[in-house]
């Protein structure tokens, strides 16, 4: 019997040495960025209560350097210059 879905993302946020994209994970273990974007609230809180953080890079714009809150959500546009060219959050969890 094989892991979950949600195991498989987790060990994957576990194991990498550098937070991750939702497009890299879902190239990586060939599930759909939509599915792992639905999935990750739900990690990070299932994860907090075993001891472990969710360590956010927040995306950044690429057109004027806007820097987003970490968030889990990930933006579509810029607040400040409405551009979409962003430079996506990126994921992993650490224990602490």
């Amino acid at each position: 019997m094989g892991l979950s879905r949600r195991q498989k993302i987790i060990e994957l946020l576990i194991d990498t040495d550098r937070p991750l994209s939702v497009e890299e994970m879902s190239a990586i273990l060939h599930i759909d960025a939509e599915t792992i974007k639905g999935d990750l609230p739900r990690i990070a809180e299932a994860m907090e209560r075993k001891g472990y953080k969710m360590e956010i890079v927040p995306a950044r714009c690429k057109k004027c350097g806007y820097k987003f809150e970490p968030s889990l959500h990930i933006p579509t546009k810029c607040p400040r210059c409405h551009s979409q060219w962003l430079e996506p959050p990126r994921f992993r969890l650490i224990k602490g």
